[in-house]
């Protein structure tokens, strides 16, 4: 029997990249998921495949930064499948600028969606863990629910251009280790991923993107940035793919983290800071 056989998951931002890559792995292990994207069509593309392969989805479109959004995302869980057991906020993107050319919109729009996103969705979550939780332990079970929040590398070390992400990225730390510690009483592991350099969009070389409000942004790195990381900075010799990048979710998702919360792992080939 897969090890996440019943469960049920949301994934923010899991349309595309590694939320996808989350998703379908997952899914694989037998969860149920719901599925989040900004736009309808990606969301329905990665039901779609979990569906292909025998996997149940339902989809919760929008924005994670609108304020019922956490409560329609928990929702969608608890009216498609009855349960919530695994929550995954992994949406987001980067908006940078030295901090000079950096506008307020440019900071705020980006702890939005990294940082008090992920709060609303676990805050519409408490009240459902905490309510299946007493009515297990009445019943004489044990029964582990898990949290993984998203951080990365620029959040623990920082990285020029980024103290938007950096900032947000760090507070996701914190929101990790306190709830840890407040919901380890209903049997609910929190822990944290952040990543290296992993081969999605927000790593690509550098192009020009309309955003959904017909604003373009520029998108990605340098190439050069890219070569000299492979070649000095991760010591594997190369970036990431979105399937390595969900197996360290996974990790956290699975039975064997049950006496593991509060902790941040590093998934990024090696790389220090």
């Amino acid at each position: 029997m897969s090890k996440l056989h019943g469960k049920v998951a949301i994934v923010s931002g899991s349309g595309r990249g590694i939320g996808r890559a989350v998703a379908r792995k997952l899914a694989a292990e037998g969860a149920r998921v719901v599925v989040n994207d900004l736009d309808e069509g990606p969301a329905q593309e990665t039901a779609a495949l979990i569906r292909a392969v025998g996997g149940e989805a339902a989809v919760c479109a929008g924005n994670v930064t609108a304020a019922d959004f956490g409560e329609r995302f928990v929702a969608t869980a608890l009216d498609s499948f009855g349960a919530l057991d695994i929550v995954v906020n992994n949406a987001g993107y980067t908006w940078d600028s030295v901090i000079q050319n950096m506008t307020d919109e440019q900071f705020q729009a980006i702890m939005d969606v990294h940082v008090t996103a992920p709060f609303r969705i676990l805050r519409a979550a408490a009240e459902p863990i905490r309510r299946f939780a007493k009515a297990e332990a009445a019943a004489g079970q044990e029964h582990f629910r898990k949290v993984v929040n998203i951080s990365s590398v620029s959040g623990l070390g920082g990285n020029p251009g980024q103290v938007n992400y950096a900032a947000a990225k760090m507070a996701v730390v914190g929101m990790t280790k306190t709830l840890a510690k407040e919901w380890g009483r209903y049997k609910v592991n929190v822990n944290c991923v952040a990543f290296g350099f992993i081969r999605t969009r927000m790593t690509q070389p550098i192009v020009m993107e309309t955003q959904d409000s017909g604003e373009v942004r520029k998108m990605g790195v340098q190439p050069a940035l890219l070569e000299q990381l492979e070649q000095n900075a991760i010591p594997l010799g190369r970036l990431g793919t979105p399937e390595e990048a969900a197996d360290g979710v996974y990790l956290f998702c699975s039975p064997e983290s049950n006496y593991i919360s509060g902790q941040v792992v590093v998934v990024g080939g090696g790389i220090m800071f």
